[in-house]
């Protein structure tokens, strides 16, 4: 499906002019990742408003396999970005199936995969992005959990933790379901070494990057806030509404916020199910989408903020696994050419950060 994608991308690139390689391994962010990999950490840009936007922002695991790729497969960094890319796709998709099929069986398990990848944002899993990496992480992570390899666990935590900042999830939810062992007495070593180690990959980044400021403990976090994110509980969302309801923000900005609305719905309907899954993978999603939710900035970004989110998904393959075959294939053909479509105009004609 992603490959049908990509070639919906590069028919209307061609059309307009562009390159599509450029495109996925040399837009938005993708740019502050290839610096990273090849010249490490140091670069500032500062804004005509006086912000200042820091290289700090951007977690270093992604980077440092680009960097390696680069290195021993001798090709740039834009392309060693989307081999990686493509690669952690493949391997979050696998992920999922997994947790998909130990929670509720095969067929919603492929069904989970399927919507997954044809969310109107799933462009980003071709991309030179870390969606894909953390949300490979983040699959084995939890399906470790939930079949008592705690230590596996863990370790894929602190992977997360390294690759995006909302990577925290992994570790919380590693955290919680120790915690939860610990309160039911039943933990043993292995639990508690995984709820001391799954935080120490975003832990480590934050403390890392704090120093770099001169501020160990809030350092990174004024670098966040120098890009305009901060967690604000949602201070800033009724601003972002007027603008829109004014047509003074991109429609694509209004997509993200009902995309959200979705999200939060989804969970909400997650918790009230009657075969909600286990705490970690709860933990997880709320995690995720509490971010969403509760930040500040960016607010055309946050739908490829949950791509990694996909236990939300559940309720909606479930769904679709219990419906007949002729519906099911309705829903995923609409599916698939709003992704498509969507996908190739947020690259193309958006012009707002992806």
């Amino acid at each position: 499906m992603r490959l049908a994608g990509l070639a919906a991308l590069a028919l209307w690139a061609s059309y307009e002019g562009r390159d599509p390689v450029a495109l996925l391994g040399n837009s938005w962010d993708s740019r502050w990742y290839s610096s990273i990999a090849a010249h490490g950490y140091g670069r500032t840009l500062l804004r005509p408003d006086g912000r200042v936007f820091s290289d700090l922002a951007f977690f270093p695991l992604y980077p440092g396999i680009v960097a390696a790729a680069s290195a021993v497969l001798g090709i740039s960094g834009g392309g060693a970005g989307l081999l990686v890319s493509w690669a952690s796709a493949a391997l979050g998709a696998c992920g999922i199936h997994a947790v998909g099929e130990r929670l509720y069986g095969r067929r919603v398990a492929a069904l989970l995969v399927l919507v997954w990848a044809l969310l109107p944002h799933s462009v980003v899993l071709s991309m030179a992005y870390t969606e894909p990496l953390l949300t490979a992480f983040a699959a084995w992570s939890l399906y470790a959990l939930l079949t008592g390899r705690w230590l596996w666990a863990a370790a894929l935590a602190v992977g997360a933790g390294l690759t995006r900042p909302n990577g925290y999830a992994v570790a919380a939810a590693v955290c919680a379901a120790a915690l939860y062992e610990m309160v039911r007495g039943r933990a043993r070593g292995r639990v508690h070494a995984a709820a001391v180690i799954a935080p120490l990959g975003w832990a480590g980044y934050v403390l890392w990057a704090g120093a770099r400021t001169g501020d160990l403990l809030g350092g990174y976090f004024t670098v966040q806030d120098g890009w305009g994110s901060r967690f604000d509980f949602g201070a800033g969302w009724p601003p972002v509404l007027e603008q829109i309801a004014l047509g003074e923000r991109p429609p694509a900005v209004l997509v993200s916020v009902v995309l959200v609305g979705i999200a939060a719905v989804l969970f909400v309907r997650l918790l009230r199910d009657r075969g909600r899954p286990p705490l970690p993978v709860l933990v997880y999603t709320g995690a995720l989408l509490l971010v969403v939710v509760g930040g500040s900035g960016f607010f055309e970004c946050r739908p490829r903020f949950l791509l990694p989110a996909f236990p939300l998904l559940l309720p909606v393959a479930w769904a679709m696994a219990k419906a007949r075959p002729r519906t099911v294939i309705v829903v995923i053909t609409v599916l698939a050419g709003l992704s498509l479509g969507y996908g190739a105009y947020l690259l193309t004609d958006a012009d707002v950060p992806l």
